[in-house]
């Protein structure tokens, strides 16, 4: 799914969390947030697999998303469609955009992938078998899917306008993720290459992504491209994590880079971070990948932190 790029721990970003903020008070309910609603959506998800591009399940996975967006108030819903020619390949490519308060000017970019790789190739007995892809794929789309049910039921919008963008194609251009030593993602560089289509006025302020997040063993921790694209955003969101989940967030950052769907945005200039937890042995794209490694509690740590964090200025 993605790559994990090494660097020398940077001293800095580790301190960075050493002393947390003060929040802004507010009224957010973030208890409404309900990881049950978000561990059904990956039950869901994964009657389609595998998910990935060319393969019935892809499109099914396609109209679940807009099935369930549509049941929402982010009722500006595109649909971005393309071929890419990647890899002697021809593929039908769709990322799917959906835009909260669309009048608000000051747009923020949550975003997460929805393809899958197409087999469990790090699996001992069966690496030819599809990987199911609890954690790394649907677990991303169920924090968003929960999300925008959330903000559609409360009384005030937040501060900001908010565009959920569900990427195609960062599994990579043969659907193998981090087992294609010719990886890179596809959906969300195509995105930042049209995104005057988008923006024709004024380009969003940031970017978050999120992937593997609902592993019941949660460490999540920091990691270096974000602290370098957007320092001050990623501080705001593990401050409120560490408030509202202090066993899932970590005050020291991971020592290493990973190159996932907001590694286009931080290409592109926009302040992007990712909200991600790497560490998922001995289940990491094999056949056991499934619902019964994902927590509700993860998932409420992560989708409870991003509802509080949007209504923050």
């Amino acid at each position: 799914m993605l790559q994990r790029l090494r660097f020398p721990l940077v001293l800095a970003s580790a301190l960075l969390f050493l002393q947390p903020g003060p929040l802004h008070a507010d009224e957010v309910k973030i208890d409404s947030w309900d990881g049950k609603r978000a561990l059904d959506v990956i039950v869901d998800l994964l009657r389609f697999t595998p998910r990935s591009m060319e393969t019935a399940g892809h499109q099914k996975t396609i109209d679940y998303i807009t099935a369930e967006l549509k049941k929402t108030k982010f009722d500006t819903i595109t649909s971005q469609r393309w071929v890419a020619r990647e890899a002697g390949r021809t593929m039908a490519m769709t990322n799917i955009i959906a835009r909260f308060n669309p009048a608000n000017p000051r747009r923020v970019i949550v975003a997460t992938h929805y393809d899958s790789i197409i087999k469990a190739y790090r699996d001992s007995k069966s690496p030819d078998a599809p990987m199911p892809g609890a954690n790394n794929s649907a677990s991303g789309v169920a924090v968003l899917l929960e999300t925008a049910r959330v903000l559609s039921e409360m009384t005030d919008a937040p501060p900001v306008g908010i565009d959920m963008i569900f990427f195609d194609g960062e599994e990579g251009p043969i659907s193998m993720g981090a087992g294609d030593p010719n990886f890179h993602s596809i959906g969300s560089p195509y995105f930042t290459e049209h995104l005057a289509e988008f923006y024709p006025k004024a380009r969003p302020e940031k970017m978050l992504d999120f992937d593997m997040v609902c592993d019941r063993d949660l460490h999540l921790k920091a990691e270096q491209s974000g602290l370098r694209s957007a320092p001050a955003e990623v501080k705001k969101f593990w401050d409120i994590g560490m408030k509202i989940a202090p066993g899932a967030f970590e005050k020291d950052a991971a020592p290493y880079s990973i190159e996932d769907d907001h590694t286009a945005f931080q290409l592109a200039g926009i302040p992007s971070f990712v909200v991600i937890d790497f560490e998922y042995e001995p289940f990491y794209n094999t056949t056991e990948d499934t619902p019964d490694k994902c927590s509700v509690q993860s998932l409420e740590a992560v989708g409870r932190t991003l509802l509080q964090y949007l209504y923050l200025p």
